[in-house]
């Protein structure tokens, strides 16, 4: 089986490094803190959480999973949330009348529903929520559920809301004072906030904010270089190949030595080996596979392209030609034929938006690698 994964959350088998950032955030999470965690995205955020959650699983604590980014509407995601933590009642006879007991201002309705495999899951609604008032009352109610249920079950709980930062867009931010007000006395629940927007995610977290002086904060930086690069050889010669020297870090340094594409950009190169029927992998078969995924992104990177103004393609050429930096001087600006310092910074403001590139320091990366081969090889 191909040891690199991407695309999903990563198992304990591909995980690599870490070590520090995952002891640290199940510690605070078994300890009731609230922890505020911020990665740009492709850096491995949901797979630091899920692994977390699972120890703390191990440790004995409930644990319930949540991505705010995935519900279109504040009451839905405040019944996505309620159901996944009702779902931790397992006995499905004793639900109803424990439902009773956690919700007193609103009253949901509930569907015990199976699957063709005979697994049995709940269905939680609240369609008598129509006015912003009913939707106050909801949130009250299902914000101070976590502690709730770690009463009425006997057992510690640790909260993850992933995407955290998507919140912002429900119910003009009131949502924020709700939920701190809420979290701020339970001691026995232990939250995760992960954001993979850094810039509305540190807003959050600002002076002026409810979430200000919250709890600790994690910063996930790059897995260091070498380390990753060990790794992958080292799965390499776990599943029977043999790396030729420098492979790893040849992946890493292609890959922008972001985790989502190291562990892409190696998945493929094991894939394409395998097919080929060889036990060796040089860089010859590294590039062979970064050739394909190009030619197969065409299209849509094309698109990407097209899309952009010629001022953001100027922009977008320069951030990858120069490696992000010095962008807005002078001898950079002519060379590139960028305008001036203004045009420059609404360009890259335009790229950042639309997620093609993110600010890390004190320069500007490609959020897709692919997307930065393609550009420094087929733009001009």
């Amino acid at each position: 089986m191909n040891p690199f994964v991407y695309g999903e959350v990563t198992p304990v088998a591909a995980f690599v490094d870490r070590e520090a950032e995952l002891d640290r955030l199940a510690g605070d999470l078994a300890a009731g803190q609230k922890v505020f965690l911020i990665s740009p995205r492709r850096y491995g955020k949901s797979s630091l959480v899920a692994q977390a959650m699972r120890a703390l699983t191990r440790r004995g604590l409930l644990t319930v999973e949540v991505t705010v980014s995935s519900y279109s509407s504040y009451v839905a995601f405040l019944e996505g949330y309620a159901r996944a933590l009702v779902a931790s009642e397992a006995r499905f006879d004793r639900l109803t009348a424990w439902l009773k007991e956690l919700f007193t201002a609103v009253r949901p309705e509930v569907r015990i529903e199976g699957d063709t495999a005979g697994r049995g899951g709940v269905s939680l609604s609240f369609p008598s929520v129509r006015t912003a008032r009913d939707e106050a009352r909801l949130a009250a109610e299902v914000f101070a559920l976590p502690a709730r249920v770690a009463a009425t079950r006997g057992r510690r709980l640790a909260v993850a809301l992933d995407e955290f930062q998507a919140i912002g867009g429900f119910d003009g931010g009131q949502v924020e004072h709700a939920l701190r007000a809420a979290v701020q006395t339970q001691r026995d629940v232990g939250y995760v906030f992960a954001g993979s927007e850094p810039t509305l995610m540190e807003r959050m977290l600002g002076r002026r904010r409810p979430f200000y002086k919250a709890g600790p904060v994690m910063r996930l930086g790059r897995i260091p270089p070498d380390r990753f690069a060990e790794f992958i050889e080292g799965r390499f010669r776990r599943t029977g190949f043999k790396p030729e020297p420098g492979l790893g870090a040849a992946v890493v340094d292609l890959a922008g030595n972001l985790p989502y594409d190291v562990q892409r950009l190696a998945h493929e190169t094991w894939d394409d080996v395998k097919v080929a029927g060889r036990r060796t992998v040089g860089l010859d078969d590294l590039h062979a596979t970064l050739r394909r995924l190009l030619g197969e992104y065409d299209t849509l990177f094309e698109q990407t392209w097209q899309g952009l103004t010629l001022a953001q393609r100027a922009a977008l050429r320069a951030a990858v030609v120069e490696d992000g930096r010095g962008l807005l001087a002078s001898d950079i600006r002519a060379r590139h034929r960028l305008g001036g310092p203004s045009t420059v910074q609404a360009s890259l403001a335009a790229l950042v938006r639309h997620e093609i590139v993110m600010r890390e320091g004190d320069h500007y990366v490609v959020v897709d690698s692919l997307l930065r081969e393609w550009v420094a090889r087929t733009t001009y």
